[in-house]
């Protein structure tokens, strides 16, 4: 079954997943026998602390995600999966913001996927389509935003991926046109190293972007990734896994062409009992 996060979430995961340069700390639990799961999330990022607390609750394939954060906000999902067969719907909201919410309808499918949004800020509805039809080695799609108040289309994007054993590539078209980006990424030894280049360009200033990035997993437990790009931003990062689902990831960026500046330090410790 093809997602459409399998096209437009492709190579950068391994250019940006993980990188992070605040203090996180996040503890989960989940029992179960009652389907009850319990999040609890807290951030420093510069001087500013934040945090919030999660419950999650399970029952067959339906899921209700309620989040109260530092600022009582009250975030709230609920997805239902299987009303009507091959579909999940999704319905997300935020108290005291009365203003926001959004009504999301998946349809999976052997071999495409469509997904259909109405989003409602500022109490003006926006409409999203996304699409993606192909197999486990090759994927087309795109998905547009239209705003109804103003009569425009605000977003659309096209891209197509192919994808073996061993490598992935992927061209994608976005920001109206504006930025074109290709990807590609190859696995070695085993699926223990991986290897990735990416290559973006924004039309509306002739601003090209090269970035270069690799994984190793130095044992089972531990990994470490590293990215470049043209600008001269190198950053790396360690991540351990503690104990099953337990990780301390450690990560760090500086300016080469700039040593003088102060670098970038982040530490996320993430437990699951």
């Amino acid at each position: 079954m093809i997602k459409e996060v399998e096209l437009f979430k492709f190579d950068p995961n391994l250019l940006t997943r993980d990188y992070s340069y605040d203090q996180k700390f996040t503890v989960s639990t989940y029992s179960g026998d009652v389907g009850v799961g319990l999040i609890s999330t807290a951030v420093k990022k510069g001087g500013l602390s934040t945090g919030d607390i999660a419950v999650q609750y399970k029952y067959k394939n339906h899921i209700i995600d309620v989040k109260v954060d530092t600022e009582s906000n009250i975030s709230s999902t609920l997805i239902f999966s299987e009303i009507v067969p091959f579909t999940k719907t999704i319905v997300t909201f935020k108290l005291p913001d009365y203003n926001s919410g959004k009504l999301e309808v998946q349809y999976f499918h052997e071999h495409a996927t469509i997904t259909s949004a109405v989003a409602r800020k500022n109490q003006s509805p926006t409409l999203d389509l996304t699409g993606t039809i192909g197999n486990r080695t090759f994927a087309i799609g795109g998905e547009t935003s239209y705003d109804t108040s103003s009569g425009n289309f605000t977003k659309y994007t096209a891209g197509i991926g192919v994808t073996n054993a061993e490598s992935s590539a992927s061209i994608i078209l976005a920001d109206k046109g504006d930025m074109l980006t290709a990807s590609y990424m190859h696995h070695v030894n085993h699926l223990k190293s991986a290897g990735v280049t990416e290559i973006s360009r924004r039309f509306s200033t002739n601003e090209n972007t090269f970035t270069v990035g690799a994984s190793y997993a130095i044992d089972p437990m531990t990994v470490m990734k590293m990215r470049l790009n043209n600008y001269g931003k190198l950053g790396a990062l360690l991540q351990h896994e503690l104990k099953p689902k337990s990780t301390l990831t450690i990560s760090g960026e500086f300016d080469t062409k700039a040593l003088d500046k102060n670098p970038r330090f982040g530490l996320a410790l993430a437990l699951k009992p």
